[in-house]
């Protein structure tokens, strides 16, 4: 099964596509763009608690028979937030101090 690599930064909306070196993803497969990784979100998934890391980029050539973005596509569906921001800073703030394997 590959990652679904979704189109869009879940907080600001910005596009990432499946090329993007921005993109980050935790190990739900939420995206953000780094900008809001790092900086809004304070390196923590508003939705699960944990980290992120930068997204693999899935090959554009088909390298091996039936391996590639032509081949297994990215998502087209947008993603949004399920929370309101103030939720996400207090959620962010909570667990932030919380060291990574104890989360």
């Amino acid at each position: 099964m590959a990652l679904q690599l979704r189109p869009n930064c879940e907080y600001c909306d910005r596009d990432l596509p499946p090329h993007s070196t921005d993109a980050r993803i935790c190990s739900y497969e939420c995206t953000f763009c780094a900008d809001c990784a790092e900086n809004k979100l304070a390196n923590i998934c508003p939705n699960c608690g944990g980290g992120f890391a930068p997204r693999p980029i899935r090959p554009s050539r088909e390298w091996r028979p039936g391996i590639s973005v032509a081949k297994q596509p990215p998502s087209d569906k947008r993603v949004h937030l399920n929370y309101a921001l103030d939720d996400v800073a207090a959620h962010s703030q909570a667990i932030k101090n919380v060291p990574p394997d104890q989360r």
